[in-house]
């Protein structure tokens, strides 16, 4: 069996694509640049390892999702053209995309919170239109993610590497046993073998998020040491060393919850959250499962009253850390209430309109329902109904008597000047004046 390390199949030709070189290789394959030779087009030609080509379990499935991963259009998936088998090499055509990898962009440095949010959408978009499908990526990780800046204005992602692609079932897996994928992102059924979903890959792309920001992965040491973090270990802080707001470990630590209902329902719930808990004023938004599932075990509630009885109006989920409530059919969701941190409370709340302590306006009686204030005999007139206008939102002022609207709508105030009529004979009056001298002087 050739070492895929060492496996270079430069000049050859497998089918009808001439290998021309290197792009990278991997644990299961070698990425080569190849030129398709009946259309003339160049293409990045993934090729197997031939140890995993000979195991007939994984051949079924890689030919099986092969097809269905190539039916999938979307602006941030690699368009697969073709697989096949040449020689006993087992291989996957696709677009070339001239850039980086993702994981090249990252190089041991933390990424702006602006461009990560802006590169993982378009992951998590893609992701979505994945699993639309009912397919499972199940390798999303940094070296996975293309970034050119060749096909748009700005940086344009490219989710790659369907290798593994496949529908829900178990984890990938050798017929003799062997994991397939990398565990520094993998989630614990991934690699515990058992069935997988679209929230198997939620939890790689919340490694992925943490990455991101901190510059490196969520665990680091050897394979072992890894795959126990992901099965049993603290879900590290993301906010400490990169500081940033402390809300985002409530994300990060929901994304990876090893129990896969109180992860995010999608890929796109996840840069959501991450959004509102680094760029918004509020708590994160609560994205993902229905009200009433604990969300795993953040440092603090993500909205007031988290963790606290449940009112008459709501049932809450017993669980050992905060619990959400749910509330009646007719309530808004707990997490429309605003936010205000309990070290700064907000203003007391303005009693209602007719409450004890607060005159009735516009003589509304208790038990009626609010309508037009009414005036009192002998009052004088208000300003007509219709579009509000500057005068009648300003504060409330004496009028010498009731005079009609200006033609914007506004009244006369006290001291605004003389009347209109008497400025009018005045004028008159000295008109005729200087007419009289005039003659008398002639």
């Amino acid at each position: 069996m050739a070492d895929p390390s060492t496996q270079d199949l430069t000049g050859q030709r497998l089918g009808h694509f001439r290998v021309d070189g290197v792009i990278g290789r991997g644990g299961m394959s070698v990425l080569y640049r190849a030129t398709d030779t009946r259309l003339g087009r160049r293409v990045a030609l993934k090729v197997i390892d031939e140890s995993l080509a000979a195991d007939r379990e994984f051949r079924e499935r890689f030919v099986d999702e092969a097809r269905n991963t190539s039916a999938v259009d979307h602006s941030h998936v690699v368009p697969l053209y073709d697989f096949d088998e040449a020689d006993g090499h087992l291989y996957i055509a696709m677009r070339h995309v001239e850039g980086p990898d993702l994981a090249s962009v990252i190089d041991g440095r933390p990424l702006t919170v602006a461009r990560t949010l802006r590169l993982l959408g378009q992951v998590a978009d893609a992701l979505d239109a994945v699993h639309a499908r009912g397919l499972v990526h199940l390798d999303v990780k940094p070296a996975n993610v293309l970034v050119t800046t060749r096909e748009s204005a700005g940086e344009h992602v490219y989710l790659a590497d369907f290798g593994l692609t496949r529908r829900g079932a178990t984890g990938h897996r050798t017929s003799g046993g062997d994991f397939l994928g990398s565990p520094t992102y993998a989630a614990p059924e991934h690699l515990r073998g058992e069935p997988v979903d679209a929230r198997t890959d939620v939890y790689s792309l919340t490694c992925v998020l943490f990455t991101c920001l901190t510059g490196r992965a969520p665990y680091l040491g050897s394979v072992p040491e890894v795959i126990d973090g992901h099965l049993g270990g603290d879900v590290p802080s993301a906010a400490e060393p990169a500081g940033l707001d402390p809300r985002i470990d409530d994300v990060i630590r929901r994304g990876m919850d090893p129990d896969r209902p109180r992860r995010h329902e999608s890929a796109s719930a996840v840069i959501e959250a991450a959004r509102g808990a680094l760029t918004g004023p509020g708590p994160a938004p609560l994205v993902g499962p229905a009200p009433g599932r604990v969300i795993g075990p953040p440092s603090r509630p993500l909205w007031p009253g988290a963790g606290r009885p449940a009112a008459a109006s709501g049932a809450t989920t017993a669980s050992s850390g905060p619990a959400v409530t749910e509330p009646a059919a007719s309530g808004a969701p707990p997490w429309a209430t605003p936010y205000a941190p309990a070290s700064r409370p907000g203003p007391p709340p303005t009693p209602p309109r007719g409450a004890p302590g607060r005159p009735p306006v516009g003589g509304q009686q208790p038990g009626r329902p609010p309508g037009p204030p009414q005036a009192s005999p002998g009052s004088p007139p208000g300003p007509p109904s219709g579009p509000l206008t500057r005068s009648s939102v300003a504060p409330p002022m004496r009028l010498r008597d009731p005079v009609p609207p200006d033609r914007d709508g506004s009244f006369a105030r006290v001291g605004a000047g003389p009347p209109r009529a008497i400025l009018v004979a005045g004028g008159v009056a000295l008109v005729l004046l200087i007419v009289v001298l005039l003659v008398l002087v002639l």
